[in-house]
């Protein structure tokens, strides 16, 4: 890390290389040394401390995109993936004073370019300087472990628009959280946001099903209902707030939903389980008027039932990510114990020992949900000082 102009302190000693893990060829991972980056004009410097493992990080590491060079190798070698992270802030870039060096923080995955329409509606994540090649840096664009390299590292530069506080209270583990509780937070507020008493199931419960349900429930919905195939995962989702929850493999989900509403069906559905008939379901377990919110990648394409849509006049909405600052909401949430994020935390390891974590992540050994990794910068640090 060269430039003058970035502040730094003997405090938090910033080497000049680091480990980081890098793409080889496709379902490869490398560690190697490289450059510890420096931050420019609104960026900080973030020693990375804890990562969580999001499926879209296997899908990246098996496929290469999105994490393309833009018209070069069409699987970007020596990127580094990984999204879900938190850490320390070690240096600021010049102008910066939002934040200050040993300041905790989780980061956002997105930096929009801040120029186009959609940036300036808060609506980052759907950034129109993403690119035909999913980035382009140059304008502004930046979408860590995606775009630009991540978070499976030691240290990572971060736009100061990407920062979120975290309380000296919360966890390393439970701060790589925030932003999938964000993610189920902005889709409940791109429905138009929930009163409480409104009613709301959540179909599928992965991890951001799960802080779904959790945070449905602490803006006062009722009932939350969650829809599953796994009694160990709804017995989870019990845990965060769910009122109900449904096996789809033992009962009709669509009758159990208007059996518990009596008939009437619900106001809003957070579809996150992809399966091909989703949308469908989803519509028959709302009310007239009622509304759903697709969080979920189906790999495939899916009929849908667009008459039923329109003769009910039912809303349909598409998120991706966590935009318009829902992080700093989930993250309120969760500073103030309306539920327990950790819950879905389900095993740690080493940084070195990332790709045994893949494992566990892919193939949910030992039903993983979240699995973490974490550097070993503070241990290392509290040994030294004694």
């Amino acid at each position: 890390m060269q430039a003058s102009d970035v502040q730094t302190h003997p405090d938090y000693p910033v080497p000049e290389t680091m480990k980081a893990w890098v793409l080889g060829d496709p379902g490869e991972l490398r560690l190697i040394d490289k450059v510890v980056p420096t931050p420019k004009k609104a960026e900080v410097l973030v020693r990375i401390d804890a990562v969580a493992i999001c499926a879209t990080d296997l899908e990246i590491i098996a496929h290469g995109p999105p994490a393309m060079i833009q018209g070069g190798d069409p699987f970007n070698k020596n990127f580094t993936p990984g999204h879900e992270y938190m850490g320390t802030v070690v240096a600021l870039g010049p102008g910066v004073d939002e934040y200050n060096i040993g300041d905790r923080v989780t980061v956002e995955i997105h930096a929009g370019c801040g120029q186009c329409k959609r940036c300036r509606q808060g609506m980052y994540t759907s950034c129109h300087n993403y690119g035909k090649n999913y980035g382009k840096v140059d304008k502004g664009h930046r979408a860590n472990g995606f775009t630009t390299d991540g978070g499976f590292c030691e240290y990572q530069v971060n736009n100061v628009n990407t920062l979120i506080h975290i309380a000296d209270s919360m966890s390393d583990e439970e701060a790589t959280l925030v932003v999938t509780a964000g993610t189920s937070m902005y889709g409940l507020t791109e429905l138009g946001g929930l009163i409480a008493g409104d009613s709301v199931v959540v179909s599928g419960p992965g991890p951001i099903g799960l802080l779904g349900a959790a945070v449905a429930k602490a803006l006062g919905a009722q009932p939350v209902i969650l829809t599953g195939t796994r009694d160990n995962r709804l017995e989870m989702g019990k845990r965060l707030g769910a009122d109900y929850v449904i096996n789809v493999r033992n009962e009709d989900p669509v009758e159990a939903v208007r059996k518990l509403t009596g008939g009437k069906g619900v106001d809003f559905v957070v579809e996150c389980s992809g399966a091909p008939n989703a949308v469908n379901e989803a519509a028959k377990m709302l009310n007239r008027g009622g509304k759903i919110c697709l969080a979920a990648f189906p790999s495939d394409q899916a009929p849908i039932d667009i008459a039923y849509l329109v003769r009910n006049n039912i809303y349909l909405y598409g998120i991706r990510g966590e935009g318009k600052s829902a992080t700093h909401r989930a993250e309120a949430f969760m500073r103030q114990k309306r539920f327990d994020a950790t819950v879905i935390h389900t095993h740690t390891f080493d940084m070195e020992d990332l790709p045994e974590a893949l494992r566990y992540a892919k193939d949910r050994v030992e039903d993983a949900i979240k699995v973490v990794v974490r550097n070993k910068h503070k241990a290392a640090l509290a040994q030294a000082a004694e």
